[in-house]
């Protein structure tokens, strides 16, 4: 895994003729051929304005086919993209941009305002994606791109979430999207010619590589919308026209609220898959009632990303499980100095395998901190394995909270409150309390029309868990702040003082 053909080249001389791209709002379909040819124009497009190997583009745009023009054609020259958030405003970005050092800065229409105000005094070259690109790109000759791709390379940046501090540039290496494609396609059961649907954002890991860059290298075919939209989705499973999917929990809270999923045959679509966040069971229940069994799974940017995914087979016997480590990545319950921990004990999940990043842009200090002395990455994590090796996420480290001197994991209490018939989505935190050190905080979304009280709420909670674990505030909330990934940035809720 050391060096990788050019994979858009291969396509093209494997399947010309098979459809890529498919452009749902207009219909635009771009096969392996024209995609290539399309990537290499690119390349020549980028090279005649300066760029060259280890240098950044920089792109800030919806889903389109253009970025993956652009990645492809990075790969053919060696050069680094860094895909922006577009929910971040140009402050932000301003400060994205001075981390990463582009020398170029393409982007969608409808974030051209931002990335101007971004880019700011700097003189950074803007290049619009539905004008400058296409017309520059149509009239470019064809680069000749590298011979290979060597797989400790940096081909692009994610910047993570920043969800506990100041965004960080994630390194993905070719050797990375390669270990993926395997650790996914055998996940899932990826077939030659699969159908799949890009809709997550592509400044998040899961919009490139889950499952769009896998099913490219299988020679599938990766329906493309600018957003999600819960009546296209369902559109397209009706009509048969998606095979494997992934999904985060707020997309499948989405589709069960839209009318037309009850009328949705879901078992046309094959394989079901969710990460980013994790799945309320009653969230899985609900299409396991209509012959979709869900997948639950867990991964990092810096796993790139697949580690965990359910198995079909055991989905629903062992609910609330991410599955077991996939096969080229290998994952332990440890102390966060690396010390293992006995099957069942509750510790830090670690990873170890050819598929992690090889650390931050330009942050030694934060890399060095990302490993253990042996060399595996900590996640950050709460999980435990249960005695078939099936591993149970229990919420982020700092999210646990001590109560009486009890430890309370948020994701176990949230899932109670999520069967709670009244309660679309829950997210509970710990809030300083002079008597017992610190209590639960939960947040909630009622579903439409809904209501309830903090004593209903206090009883359901008492029939299902023990004393300590029940929230001691309830608030209701509209919505909540999310990541790209659709996580609640809990550090941003208010406390029960605040309301």
């Amino acid at each position: 895994m050391d060096i990788l053909t050019d994979i858009t080249a291969r396509r093209a001389a494997l399947t010309p003729d098979r459809t890529a791209f498919h452009v749902v709002e207009t219909g635009e379909t771009v096969t392996y051929a024209a995609l290539d040819d399309r990537s290499a124009r690119a390349a020549r497009v980028l090279a005649d304005r300066g760029v060259g190997p280890g240098d950044r583009v920089a792109i800030l745009c919806r889903n389109r086919i253009e970025f993956f023009e652009a990645l492809l054609a990075c790969a053919k020259l060696g050069a680094i993209l860094a895909p922006l958030n577009w929910r971040m405003p140009a402050r932000e970005l301003s400060d994205l941009l001075a981390d990463c050092a582009p020398k170029l800065l393409l982007t969608g229409r409808e974030d051209a305002e931002t990335a101007a105000g971004a880019a700011g005094p700097t003189g950074l070259q803007i290049l619009d994606l539905e004008t400058d690109w296409r017309s520059a790109r149509d009239v470019a000759e064809p680069h000749p791109g590298r011979p290979a791709w060597p797989g400790e390379e940096t081909w692009y940046l994610i910047y993570t979430s920043g969800t506990t501090g100041k965004p960080k540039g994630v390194i993905q290496t070719y050797r990375m999207a390669l270990v993926n494609y395997i650790n996914i396609s055998q996940a899932i059961g990826l077939r030659d010619g699969d159908a799949s649907l890009n809709f997550l954002p592509l400044f998040h890991t899961a919009g490139i590589n889950l499952h769009t860059l896998p099913v490219l290298m299988a020679g599938g075919l990766i329906h493309i919308l600018p957003g999600f939209d819960a009546g296209a989705t369902l559109k397209l499973i009706d009509e048969g026209r998606l095979d494997v999917m992934l999904c985060v929990p707020a997309v499948y809270r989405e589709l069960t609220l839209h009318p037309a999923f009850e009328t949705t045959d879901l078992t046309r679509l094959r394989h079901w898959s969710c990460g980013g966040a994790p799945m309320p069971d009653v969230l899985i229940e609900q299409f396991a009632a209509r012959g979709a069994v869900v997948c639950n799974g867990f991964g990092m940017t810096e796993t790139g990303p697949t580690a965990f995914l359910m198995d079909a087979g055991h989905a629903l016997d062992k609910i609330g499980s991410v599955g077991k480590p996939q096969l080229l990545i290998d994952a332990r319950i440890a102390t966060p100095d690396g010390t293992p921990l006995p099957q069942g004990e509750t510790g830090e999940v670690q990873f170890f395998g050819p598929g992690l990043t090889p650390g931050y842009w330009h942050r030694d200090e934060e890399t060095a901190k990302l490993f253990t002395p042996d060399g595996w990455l900590k996640s950050g994590d709460l999980g435990r394995f249960d005695s078939d090796g099936y591993c149970f996420i229990a919420g982020r480290i700092k999210e646990m909270y001590i109560s009486g001197g009890e430890n309370v994991y948020p994701a176990e209490v949230e899932n109670v409150l999520d069967e709670h018939p009244a309660i679309l989505e829950s997210a509970v935190s710990g809030v300083d309390d002079e008597k017992w050190g610190e209590v639960g905080c939960a947040h909630l979304i009622l579903r439409a029309g809904e209501t309830t009280s903090a004593e209903a709420l206090r009883s359901w909670c008492c029939e299902r868990l023990a004393g300590y674990k029940v929230p001691r505030h309830f608030l209701i909330a509209e919505d909540f702040p999310r990541t790209a990934a659709g996580k609640v940035q809990k550090h941003l809720l208010p406390r029960p003082e605040q309301i």
